[in-house]
């Protein structure tokens, strides 16, 4: 590592200590954009990385709730406001007893990047709490909600702050969180994106990140001079990237065998298609968060309990569930059963060393690019709710589609190195560092 690359990343590890999901995200995007950085000293005079790598506000904030029998319960809240130089913070709410600072604060770093990929005007932001659904009454969540809005309402708005769903909170909890912002502030607006299609949503928000990732690796695979029919596809998780995911490949003629949970994978060499993508939507709905009874339903399929689906033979592997899914000793078994290529349709679904040893020995494309379309999609409802109409799912994908192409132009014109080979790590870093930096530049040192 460059000395002062080392320096900077020491300075990074001082500030943050023991946050490592957040300085593996800023490791990352650092190592690849160091040259393109010492190349324009402009940057390095205003100091762009050192203001993109702290977040321009953290709110905290105790949320309590009383559950069904009466008891009150105490949880935390967050919302990371990264970088607003392109635009409103925009990016998801977890809610999940996982969630912690460091992680928020990944999520928001890479959300800015990724935002800035779209070229659709939103900054970067993730928020959530430690509070779990699972379990829960609707009136227990929909209590929860009230009580998470009723402090987060001070700090969002359409022009500030636009929060979206992420892992624990769909469509229900949006719909509480956007009941109470609307009682608490008496304006409708659209503050919240994956709203329900009654009152603003988006039309295929819900497929958008998997369709997204879909589209993205058809550009992948077109540059190779090859297309997704006939390939067969690794998939994790079975929520809502997975599925729609699952449906994109399908419409292209893949193959998807593999989706996986918590409590191990399912491998079905037939494929995961037509009635078996809708009973993916049965499981999630199921709350029990496992995917053996697909193997139970479906016979012709098998179950393998505590792990995880890198281990099949398969053309293409594409990570939708959670970050660091997939490390060095999965990547390696991919390549050596012949895997082209590895997408990850989750933030960070790769370990570090997974994603430069797939880099270096087959094709890898990050996250924070492949994983765009869930937000191009939310910053499309933004644009329909200032317009005060909604378009049709043919308009929205057709416009997913386009977006998902360019980003991937951005990644190939930045990172085409003098082999010819793509580095869309480097691609989709750089891509996403230009427009943000430049913007802060113009802006002044604030």
């Amino acid at each position: 590592m460059d000395t002062k690359m080392k320096e900077f990343m020491d300075s990074v590890r001082v500030k943050n200590p023991g946050e490592d999901e957040f300085l593996q995200a800023v490791q990352e995007v650092v190592e690849t954009v160091w040259d393109f950085y010492q190349e324009n000293p402009h940057y390095i005079k205003a100091k762009i990385l050192e203001r993109m790598t702290e977040p321009e506000r953290v709110i905290m904030f105790r949320v309590p709730w009383v559950d069904d029998s009466g008891e009150v319960q105490v949880n935390r809240g967050y919302r990371v406001e990264f970088n607003s130089a392109i635009g409103p913070y925009k990016g998801g709410l977890r809610f999940h007893p996982s969630v912690t600072l460091s992680g928020l604060k990944f999520l928001g770093f890479e959300q800015t990047f990724k935002n800035s990929l779209t070229t659709l005007p939103m900054g970067g932001g993730k928020g959530g709490s430690d509070f779990n659904p699972k379990g829960k009454s609707d009136l227990e969540i929909m209590r929860f909600c009230q009580a998470f809005m009723s402090e987060l309402y001070r700090h969002i708005g359409p022009n500030t702050d636009v929060p979206a769903g992420d892992i624990g909170v769909g469509g229900r909890e949006i719909g509480y969180l956007f009941g109470q912002y609307k009682k608490l502030r008496n304006e409708f607006t659209g503050v919240l994106t994956g709203k329900g299609a009654e009152f603003g949503g988006s039309l295929i928000r819900p497929e958008a990140t998997g369709f997204g990732a879909i589209y993205f690796v058809r550009e992948m695979l077109a540059v190779r001079g090859e297309k997704l029919e006939g390939k067969t596809v690794a998939i994790s998780g079975f929520g809502n990237v997975a599925w729609g995911a699952a449906i994109k490949a399908v419409e292209y003629g893949a193959k998807v065998v593999t989706i996986s949970g918590p409590d191990g994978y399912i491998y079905d060499p037939e494929g995961v298609s037509d009635d078996k993508i809708e009973y993916m939507l049965e499981l999630r709905a199921s709350n029990m968060d496992v995917v053996a009874p697909y193997a139970e339903r479906y016979p012709e399929a098998k179950f393998f309990a505590g792990k995880k689906p890198w281990e099949q033979k398969v053309d293409i592997a594409i990570p939708c569930a959670i970050q660091n899914e997939l490390n060095e000793k999965d990547a390696r078994m991919l390549i050596d059963n012949g895997c082209q290529m590895i997408a990850e349709a989750s933030n960070m679904g790769c370990t570090t060393e997974a994603a430069y040893l797939a880099t270096d020995k087959i094709v890898f494309a990050p996250g924070k690019a492949v994983n765009a379309g869930g937000v191009a999609v939310s910053g499309l409802e933004m644009t329909q709710n200032s317009m005060r109409l909604g378009w049709s799912e043919k308009e929205v994908d057709e416009r997913l589609d386009q977006i998902m192409t360019n980003i991937h132009n951005t990644c190939v014109r930045f990172g085409t190195e003098p082999s010819g080979k793509v580095n869309y790590i480097k691609g989709a870093n750089i891509g996403g560092f230009v427009k943000v930096a430049d913007a802060m530049i113009a802006q002044g040192i604030v």
